[in-house]
């Protein structure tokens, strides 16, 4: 395996587009009911860029094996050091350690742009995606029950929050 991570580039698209649309398919992962479209998968992704949010993949010989990233948590400007992050892997490939090597870049990255907190959504019954962010430092503190139904069930979700060291002073401005 040459397994690398690095930053997602456009022609990584359709590949991240197959991963999400199984994940949506399959999963509670994602709160959505229909597939992403190619053009909304390329607008998401320019909006990444405008926001200055990394897409990181694992890429092993051309083959994107899954993908992360984060992106601003609520719209109102006092929110600006807080992100949310997101992170899906291929289902040929769950269960490897793939998600733990992308969540790395994006911590070191959320310091970098001095944010102070990553909050992670998580549907409650996911216990390894749970896991994995507790073993980063993420700490429950949120569960809000029945806020989602798909697959003919209640879904509850969970937010976990990581605070990171930064920024050390904080600038109020709109």
């Amino acid at each position: 395996m040459s397994l690398r991570i690095r930053d997602a580039v456009f022609a990584d698209l359709p590949q991240i587009l197959g991963i999400y649309n199984e994940v949506i398919e399959h999963t509670t992962a994602v709160f959505s009911y229909a597939k992403h479209s190619l053009a909304m998968r390329e607008d998401w992704f320019q909006s990444r860029r405008e926001g200055k949010f990394p897409v990181y993949v694992a890429e092993d010989k051309g083959e994107i094996l899954g993908f992360s990233s984060y992106g601003p948590f609520r719209i109102w400007p006092a929110y600006k050091y807080t992100v949310e992050n997101s992170i899906y892997v291929a289902a040929a490939h769950r269960g490897k350690g793939l998600s733990k090597l992308l969540m790395q870049p994006l911590i070191d990255q959320a310091i970098r742009q001095q944010y102070h907190v990553v909050i992670a959504g998580i549907e409650a019954s996911n216990l390894i995606s749970i896991r994995l962010h507790e073993s980063f430092g993420f700490i429950e503190v949120a569960n809000f029950k029945e806020v989602g139904f798909k697959f003919g069930k209640w879904l509850d979700l969970k937010f976990l929050e990581l605070i990171l060291p930064t920024p050390e002073f904080p600038v109020e401005t709109s």
